[in-house]
């Protein structure tokens, strides 16, 4: 059903791919919009957690209107990125998810996705992050995609 990876010398670990969604600050959500059938992608902070990748949003807009319309996204994150100019490459690690994406209604999941994310990118301010959440959860989505298929790869 998923394609093997092309470049099977550059192939690494899952366990590697996993690593990647949980330590980059970005990752690549891509889901067919629902205006007109196009891939439609955007950048998230996102966080990896119980076998799933969360990130928030605003509770509406093309993101939210396009998962809706189709479950079925893709996901990547890359790490370790370096262009190498003298030899005309990049050195990466990266990862590339297909899955099926949901709006996360159980609010223990919710909050448990939230707390991720101040975790991971606030951890500092854990405390105002929590009051934060408290205060702001109603106006934000939380999205999750359940993994289906995953590959993972470097060029170093």
């Amino acid at each position: 059903m998923f394609r093997e990876i092309r470049r099977k010398d550059r192939k690494i670990p899952n366990e590697i791919g996993e690593k990647i969604l949980k330590e980059s600050e970005v990752g690549y959500f891509s889901v067919i919009s629902s205006d007109n059938g196009y891939p439609y992608v955007i950048p998230v902070n996102h966080v990896y957690a119980d076998g799933k990748i969360y990130f928030h949003s605003a509770l509406e807009g093309h993101k939210i209107e396009s998962i809706k319309k189709s479950d079925k996204v893709s996901f990547c994150a890359v790490s370790e990125y370096e262009i190498r100019p003298s030899k005309f490459a990049t050195g990466y690690k990266s990862a590339v998810i297909f899955g099926r994406a949901y709006i996360v209604s159980d609010e223990i999941e919710k909050r448990k996705a939230l707390d991720a994310i101040i975790d991971k990118f606030s951890a500092e301010f854990r405390k105002e992050g929590a009051e934060y959440i408290d205060k702001a959860s109603s106006a934000v989505v939380v999205v999750g995609i359940n993994i289906e298929n995953m590959s993972a790869k470097s060029a170093e």
